[in-house]
């Protein structure tokens, strides 16, 4: 089996920030894959350069190639763009070895040791991650999203204006947990990152203290704090956060230091997960010897694919350091990380968003998303458990490339 074709479109009207991958085989069979932010650097990356190598190779040599292009970007650097696009292929080749086998992937990495993944809510709304009406300039910007107005399936909007009547909602639904940021805003201010005052911990924090006044422990708890602020502004909020008996938190002090993640995670006094937003191997590496972390995120789709999400969740489990599989990012990443923590013992949580899994990826892929009771059961379908709609790769769209073998 030869690789013949490689299209890339970017679905501008549902996530405008996600790069959709198609790998065509000459025995019919085509591989999906996706990742996110900067899609149209992306997809240079595949077709101007990395297209050279794939065009004609066996798509089942998935360890080979992974370890080809990462060797060669690795020259150059090898997180940005570069590792994005080996990470949209690992999964579009995945895709096909599952399709050739007759096997879901869960099936194909050993089979399944959970029969579902917890799932908590991350409460962004319908545009979450795309074009604000408000404020345009903030699309694809991370930690930049708009709590908007109140409106169906709006969970930003309402965990900063109703967060009680959210979180029996959600408790209604299944759901174990939920994950706010209800600080970004102070963050966002003119020295926002140095110096947190009380009046916005206070503003900031009355979800949490609202819910845990109403509910109790009934609902567990998780902020994000999309890695804005520096040390002694973490260390405020995780003081008052103590009160609150979260689950974790997440992303609070800045990411780009791990020595200043392992001063948080020891003065914090807190559980602290780290972080969708640690990219290569040795990040991952530093961050479990030096006890950074209570829990490590992963997203599949900006790590390396499903071959990197086995080797950082094993490599974790060395640790006794539980996975969490990070989603916001599409369809195909969620279903990675599904595929991955049921093949686990290691996997804690999956992140989703319910107003993602019911409004956006309905109009990107062919499968539902098996979300019930707080919990996501791995597909059955050959491959990743889903396809792109093929109307998203229409020869005329503006953003829809293809390169194929001469």
């Amino acid at each position: 089996m030869k690789i013949t074709k490689i299209e890339t479109a970017i679905a501008e009207e549902a996530m405008p920030g996600l790069l959709l991958l198609r790998i065509h085989t000459d025995e019919g069979f085509v591989g999906c894959g996706e990742t996110y932010y900067a899609p149209h650097a992306v997809a240079a990356m595949l077709h101007d350069w990395m297209a050279r190598y794939l065009l004609g190779k066996n798509p089942l040599s998935i360890e080979a190639h992974w370890r080809f292009l990462y060797e060669r970007t690795t020259n150059f650097g090898s997180r940005g763009a570069e590792l994005r696009a080996i990470s949209a292929v690992d999964l579009a080749l995945w895709d096909i070895f599952g399709q050739s086998s007759g096997l879901p992937i869960w099936q194909l990495l050993g089979g399944r040791v959970q029969e579902k993944i917890r799932t908590y809510n991350s409460c962004g709304g319908p545009s979450y991650g795309g074009a604000s009406e408000q404020d345009p300039g903030l699309r694809s910007w991370p930690g930049h999203g708009v709590v908007g107005n109140k409106g169906p399936l709006n969970d930003y909007w309402s965990a900063m204006h109703e967060p009680v009547a959210l979180a029996k909602e959600l408790l209604a639904e299944g759901y174990q947990a939920m994950k706010m940021w209800p600080l970004d805003f102070a963050a966002h201010k003119p020295g926002g990152p140095l110096h947190i005052s009380h009046a916005d911990l206070d503003k900031g924090l009355r979800p949490f203290a609202k819910i845990r006044e109403a509910l109790g422990d009934k609902i567990e708890l998780i902020i994000d704090g999309h890695g804005f602020l520096q040390l002694p502004a973490a260390l405020r909020i995780a003081k008052r956060l103590r009160e609150f008996d979260i689950l974790w938190a997440e992303d609070v002090p800045r990411i780009d230091c791990v020595d200043t993640l392992a001063d948080f995670r020891q003065q914090a006094g807190v559980p602290v997960a780290v972080s969708e937003m640690l990219i290569g191997p040795d990040e991952f590496r530093l961050a479990l010897e030096k006890r950074a972390a209570d829990f490590v995120m992963i997203d599949p789709t900006w790590v390396g694919g499903v071959s990197q999400t086995v080797n950082l969740t094993r490599l974790a489990q060395f640790y006794n350091v539980p996975v969490v599989m990070h989603d916001c990012t599409g369809p195909l990443t969620l279903l990675t990380g599904v595929n991955v923590a049921v093949s686990s013992c290691n996997v804690a949580w999956q992140e989703s968003l319910r107003s993602h899994v019911r409004v956006i990826y309905p109009k990107l892929i062919d499968a539902p998303i098996n979300l019930s009771g707080g919990y996501i059961s791995p597909p059955e379908q050959p491959g990743l458990g889903a396809a792109w709609k093929p109307e998203l790769f229409d020869a005329g769209q503006q953003n829809y490339r293809a390169t194929e073998k001469a």
